[in-house]
């Protein structure tokens, strides 16, 4: 009963439906309590995202599995002190973290996110040396900034590691099947014509006598298939030989004795637990003709000549039968696709065949008639191996067979296995040094890795998503656009990217856009923080910050992990001048991801306002420090500085700027006004008119060249460029500030408030 419980839910979970599962399981549990059922019930709810249900069930558990799964719920509970104590107790400090690599890597994240920067590098470190395809603890290596180059992680060791690895499984995976085909269910009771259907009995097939024999007395009555439940659904497959009414205790044949089930066990099997055969090639044997349908009777109704059989039911070959017409079969020959172990007439010798697997054909294609079984078969279609074993050879057990004849494929050798790892390690090379300079943000670096990709790997959704925060981070929003538009081509289930896919249509102002890709993604997946991110950028580009808010605010809500939307919240607060919860959205981003540099360069900008400029400057110094490439958070900390005195630090600051990006007009600018001030008027002049050239539309060079003019007193110059720093229509505020210039333009210029523009 218990094989049969573990079995059902087993097979719900791989068919994912939970419900099921968990039901079944409930049962399970109930009729035998243990730790091993009750993780495999708390395994149902956290496949369901019902952590909360999982937590109270493990709860007190010991063994490493059932902890590991307790840290896992835990986590996703944010209780993760609980979680840390489960993987790491307390009181067992050298105790082994469970579950591997995995289990690593859980803590590594736990560390990550209680501020325990050098401990979660460690464990990260230490899921990539068991496991060098745990691609995740990388990418969380590249994300504290602490990974070292792809070349030296992704190296021969972990090559040899992946090879050792896999050599592991598949001898483990080998051995699991071999020894499944020893642990053949017998029933406990004979099955007689009332425990069956009118066609259960109609489409139940026959066994070969001799193995049905050597079963009887050798097999274990009670044992299961590889741990499985008996069951004799995967025996009751169509087939067109009748079927004696009953089996008196005895147990069914191995079905094909040098074929394995495809998987470790029974489970692994399709819904309606109809195998699909895995048969080895082997050297062909000498060839042997069937017997007669006619002869292979006689010899049953011999040996079964106790058994109440009807006359009507004849006990035929052995074959097994598929229930789903689709499902692969074995082939005995062109016509006849069944593989049987044939009793011959005079030897009474039984012949043990291998044979290749056909697919899309049914034993409904298979000559029904009792009378006439055909001999031919074609050679090219079929591997056979000839064994004949002779009545005293009975005793000979299927260990000794599998050992003298390997069962299923065999095993890749080892030179194509490292040939293997070696094809997969040198892509992933690629793709960590690529993600790993893009996390530091040496974006061209990372666009010129990403390109050596081959061309089906570079076109992928997270390839290109990549591509396109390379360019964002560079203030290239145009390429970025194309960058997003073609990963939301490539997948467009994919929410990857997203969001900051959304933030450069702000930038562009491009409302039509961003209103459509905010509406697609609410259809593809409205769970998704991106999602909602996306909705809450195309309200503020409207100047509905309220709304906007409210749906960043339903962002961090479904993924509080979700750094950027805690500040996109902190940016709409700023917009509503609520700078205090603005603070606060910010703090809860770093909170999350130490170098999210958005956050300090929105807490620096915070402190400007409210012209803490101390507070700014170091806020800025930190966002420069983690992004030192980003022209704008360069011509912000010059202006913090500028605000500091700092002028000539400032004004390096700024050159630097402009240096890092020549299309960035906010440098020039803060640099003219640092100019002004330290009133070199001809400098300042100079490196407006080179801005004039990069956006002529913009009013306020224009109103500061009209300051210049006027502080040199030339107002016939400075009224022309105040009219024509109006003429570009500037904002309410900046109308009022140009209008108050021109009333005081012969005004003295030590009457007047130099920072007023």
């Amino acid at each position: 009963m218990e094989a049969i419980l573990t079995q059902c839910v087993q097979n719900s979970l791989r068919h994912f439906m939970y419900r099921n599962a968990i039901f079944m399981c409930e049962r399970l549990c109930a009729e035998f309590p243990s730790e091993t059922n009750l993780q495999l019930l708390a395994s149902c709810y956290l496949q369901n995202n019902q952590s909360h249900c999982a937590y109270y069930i493990l709860k007190g558990t010991h063994t490493a599995q059932c902890r590991y799964l307790f840290a896992l719920s835990c986590f996703q509970m944010d209780l993760l002190n609980e979680a840390e104590s489960a993987l790491r107790p307390p009181n067992e400090s050298s105790a082994e973290v469970p579950n591997g690599a995995a289990g690593h890597y859980l803590l590594g994240l736990i560390y990550r996110y209680t501020d325990r920067r050098k401990n979660a590098i460690h464990h990260f470190y230490q899921a990539l040396s068991m496991d060098p395809l745990l691609w995740a603890a990388y990418e969380e290596l590249c994300i504290l900034g602490a990974a070292e180059e792809a070349t030296s992680v992704f190296s021969e060791g972990a090559s040899l590691c992946i090879e050792k690895q896999y050599m592991h499984d598949e001898l483990s995976s080998k051995s699991l099947q071999a020894s499944s085909e020893d642990h053949i269910v017998v029933p406990n009771r004979s099955l007689g014509v009332e425990d069956v259907s009118p066609r259960q009995l109609k489409d139940m097939h026959g066994y070969d006598v001799r193995d049905i024999s050597r079963n009887y007395h050798g097999a274990a009555s009670n044992q299961p298939l590889n741990g499985g439940p008996a069951s004799f659904s995967f025996y009751n497959t169509p087939s067109p030989m009748a079927t004696q009414s009953q089996l008196s205790g005895v147990a069914p044949p191995p079905i094909c004795r040098n074929a394995q089930l495809n998987g470790p066990n029974l489970k692994a099997s399709g819904a309606d637990n109809s195998p699909r055969l895995v048969v080895n090639s082997a050297v062909p044997g000498p060839r042997r003709k069937f017997v007669d349908e006619g002869k292979l009777r006689k010899v049953s109704e011999r040996l079964f000549s106790d058994s109440r059989q009807r006359r009507s039911m004849r006990l035929g070959g052995e074959s097994l039968v598929n229930t789903n017409p689709g499902a692969s079969v074995a082939s005995g020959n062109g016509r006849n696709h069944s593989s049987k172990n044939i009793v011959g007439s005079k030897s009474n010798s039984v012949v043990s065949r291998s044979v290749t697997i056909r697919k899309g054909q049914s034993w409904a294609s298979e000559n029904s008639d009792e009378g006439t079984h055909y001999d031919n078969y074609d050679d090219s279609r079929l591997d056979i191996t000839t064994s004949s074993l002779s009545p005293r050879s009975d005793a000979r057990t299927l260990e000794q067979e599998a050992a003298a004849r390997p069962s299923g494929p065999a095993v890749v050798s080892s030179s194509r296995v490292a040939a293997g790892a070696s094809e997969i390690l040198g892509l992933l090379m690629i793709l960590g040094e690529g993600y790993r300079l893009s996390c530091l943000y040496r974006c061209q670096d990372a666009l010129d890795t990403y390109i050596k990709l081959p061309q089906k790997h570079y076109n992928t959704g997270w390839v290109l998503s990549q591509v396109g925060k390379a360019h964002f981070e560079m203030v290239d929003y145009i390429e970025a656009d194309r960058a997003f538009s073609h990963a939301r081509l490539a997948s467009p289930y994919s929410l990857e990217g997203m969001d900051v896919h959304s933030t450069v249509l702000y930038h562009l102002k491009e409302d039509m856009k961003l209103s459509y890709l905010a509406q697609e993604l609410i259809s593809t997946d409205r769970l998704a923080p991106q999602s909602w991110c996306a909705m809450g950028n195309c309200y503020s580009l409207q100047k509905d910050h309220e709304t906007a808010l409210k749906n960043f605010q339903r962002a961090v809500q479904l993924n509080s992990r979700f750094a950027y939307a805690h500040t996109l919240c902190g940016h709409e607060y700023v917009a509503l001048e609520d700078f205090e919860n603005g603070i606060k959205s910010y703090r809860s981003a770093l909170q999350i991801d130490s170098r999210h540099y958005n956050a300090w360069h929105g807490l620096g900008m915070v402190y400007l306002r409210q012209e803490k400029f101390e507070f700014s400057e170091h806020h800025f110094r930190l966002a420069f420090q983690i992004n030192p490439r980003s022209s704008v958070i360069m011509s912000y900390l010059g202006t913090a500085l500028h605000t500091l005195k700092k002028n000539k630090e400032a004004l390096e600051m700024m050159d630097r700027a402009i240096l890092a990006d020549k299309k960035n007009p906010l440098p020039l600018y803060q640099k003219a006004n640092i100019l002004v001030s330290m009133e070199n008027f001809d400098g300042a002049l100079a490196v407006l008119e080179e801005l004039k050239e990069f956006a002529p539309r913009e009013s306020s060079i224009y109103a500061l060249m009209g300051r210049i003019y006027k502080r040199r007193n030339m107002y016939d110059k400075a009224m022309l460029h105040f009219g024509l720093a109006l003429d570009l229509k500037p904002s309410a505020t900046d109308v009022a500030v140009i209008k108050a210039a021109i009333e005081k333009l012969h005004v003295p210029d030590e009457l007047e408030d130099e920072d007023a523009l």
